[in-house]
């Protein structure tokens, strides 16, 4: 996870399509490191002993570790891995991850009508802040390709986030309601898939993701065949080789630096690994991306 975030310029144009993206990023935050960082603009900074009040709404992922949430209208509560925080303007709050664990966070920041309108119907409430929908990698792809959109910034790029943030709320209504009627193992399975896809780039292995989850790993692997089709070794292997795609695509990233980059052992196991599960060697796979093959 590369640490990022970006303040957006909004035009009348962009808040006349009742729903404007204001600000969007991704966070890792280490055991014991310091939160929030200091590089945002004054009015988003905020410490724990204050808080903060917002002129915009927000919502927060935590997808790794846990910590503590409360604003003026809900009283103190933890937040774990999995929980979506949604901040409210003109309400008070202050969040903030657990010393012992850290965490991972996506977030974005927008206004509109159309969000207010949602609010005025009860969709989401000051008083219930913090939605539980588990580990769902269908709503992590769309916080990435938020992300991905603000760094192109290509014309027009406004309505298509806003119309993925309008998509990612009702995600959240969605799977929130689904989850708490939903077979207990399947939120597990939900939760590994996430946790290997948010560790694509690091040193991360099959056992760890069992030990994480809190499970044997005998268990775990039988289970996550179980419903994927895929060991846990194989879907996280696939996921790399997946990522690797699409870095190949850039033709300014040496291939040596997508094997290390992807925590491969050496650039020989990443191109024979890449062999095996395309058809098609790395070096070969750029260039017919590039169309000289």
């Amino acid at each position: 996870m590369i640490n990022y975030y970006k303040y957006l310029p909004v035009s009348k144009e962009d808040e006349n399509w009742g729903l404007c993206v204001l600000n969007t990023g991704c966070t890792h935050i280490e055991a014991s490191g310091s939160y929030p960082g200091k590089a945002h603009p004054a009015h988003h900074n905020f410490n724990w002993n204050t808080g903060r009040v917002l002129n915009e709404y927000q919502v927060i992922y935590i997808t790794r570790g846990k910590g503590l949430f409360e604003s003026d209208s809900c009283k103190r509560i933890e937040v774990k891995a999995g929980s979506v925080i949604v901040l409210f303007p003109g309400e008070r709050h202050r969040y903030k991850p657990d010393e012992k664990t850290g965490w991972d966070e996506y977030w974005i920041g927008f206004k509109g009508e159309v969000m207010d309108n949602l609010i005025n119907k009860s969709f989401f409430k000051p008083e219930a802040p913090c939605l539980s929908i588990g580990f769902n990698e269908s709503i992590f792809g769309l916080f990435n390709n938020i992300i991905e959109k603000t760094q192109q910034e290509d014309t027009g790029y406004q309505p298509q986030i806003s119309g993925a943030v309008l998509h990612l709320l009702g995600s959240f209504h969605a799977v929130s309601r689904q989850n708490a009627v939903s077979d207990g193992r399947e939120v597990l399975i939900n939760e590994a898939r996430l946790l290997f896809r948010s560790n694509i780039t690091a040193d991360f292995s099959p056992e760890q993701a069992a030990s994480q989850l809190g499970v044997g790993y005998s268990w775990f692997r039988k289970a996550f065949k179980s419903h994927t089709g895929l060991s846990p070794g194989q879907y996280y292997i696939q996921l790399k080789i997946d990522r690797a795609k699409e870095l190949l695509n850039d033709p300014s990233i040496p291939i040596k630096q997508i094997a290390y980059d992807l925590r491969f052992e050496s650039y020989f196991y990443f191109s024979k690994l890449f062999k095996e599960k395309t058809g098609i060697a790395p070096t070969d796979y750029r260039k017919r991306a590039q169309g000289d093959i």
